[in-house]
């Protein structure tokens, strides 16, 4: 049986049985594959690395989109950047939202994802409130007059194009595109492996923002325990929002989540001593 070893770190490494292979190939940007494993079913993998699994996308899709949507609690426009995948995007549409621009610079993750991975994505390209732009993401916010409530940024690992997104120059421009009231979240890695990107983005955001801080989720594909995952915002204080609040707005529009509850939203910010520790607290 052909097995596929991911190599993200150097001193250790998950392998995952391939079932069956259902694609294989390079785009102008980064290497694509796609296959099936008995446990997680279809696997996607750019430049060698898990990037999700039909089995366990609902976390890290839920929790980087509806803990900030219900923390804000008035959500019309949202940008996305990256996301090729579509799972941030269809659980973004569930709420009542007016708009969502999902900007991917690689239109070949957009088309394989929806070819072959579309229990993650559904319909969401085809909603009409989907405006997919394909571009660099850090250059549209550079350069962008459009304001947004939230802006989630679903990169992957700082490496290669995606190196930028990770930047005080790139937070800046989040902070510039925020209507009153909003908030960027942003993927900082498995703390107990990637320190780095976790005290990086920290650095940054006190230095950028008035209220910001770190929420986690355990993702079993993201080998190495908790996943982290940033917010930055100057007006709105996301893990300070009252528990009756997150729990009216999510009574009043109550989705069918198989990660994310009001419990589990107020229960994220709540961080291990080590994650602490690298935030300097």
């Amino acid at each position: 049986m052909k097995r596929f070893d991911e190599r993200l770190y150097a001193a250790a490494r998950q392998s995952l049985e391939v079932s069956r292979q259902l694609y294989t190939g390079r785009s102008d940007y980064q290497s694509i594959e796609v296959f099936e494993n008995t446990l997680l079913g279809r696997v996607l993998v750019l430049d060698g690395i898990v990037q999700t699994t039909e089995a366990d996308e609902f976390i890290y899709h839920e929790m980087l989109t509806h803990l900030p949507i219900y923390g804000h609690g008035g959500v019309g426009e949202v940008l996305i950047i990256g996301g090729g995948d579509g799972g941030i995007l269809e659980e973004v549409l569930k709420h009542q939202v007016s708009r969502v621009t999902l900007v991917e610079l690689d239109p070949q993750v957009v088309d394989v994802c929806r070819e072959h991975l579309p229990s993650i994505c559904g319909a969401a390209f085809d909603d009409p409130r989907t405006n997919l732009v394909i571009a660099d993401g850090a250059d549209l916010v550079a350069g962008t007059d459009d304001r947004f409530d939230v802006i989630i940024v679903d990169s992957p690992d700082p490496i290669g194009p995606a190196q930028v997104l990770f930047e005080q120059t790139f937070y800046d421009d989040c902070r510039r595109c925020l209507s009153e009231g909003g908030v960027v979240v942003t993927q900082n890695g498995v703390p107990f492996f990637q320190g780095d990107e976790v005290r990086s983005a920290n650095r940054a955001f006190r230095a950028l923002f008035s209220y910001s801080g770190f929420y986690t989720a355990p993702v079993p594909t993201y080998y190495g325990g908790h996943m982290a995952f940033g917010w930055a915002s100057d007006s709105l204080d996301l893990a300070g929002v009252t528990p009756s609040s997150i729990r009216a707005r999510y009574e009043a529009n109550k989705l069918g989540t198989g990660y994310y509850n009001p419990e589990i939203h107020l229960a994220s910010f709540a961080l291990p001593n080590y994650i602490r520790k690298l935030l300097g607290d």
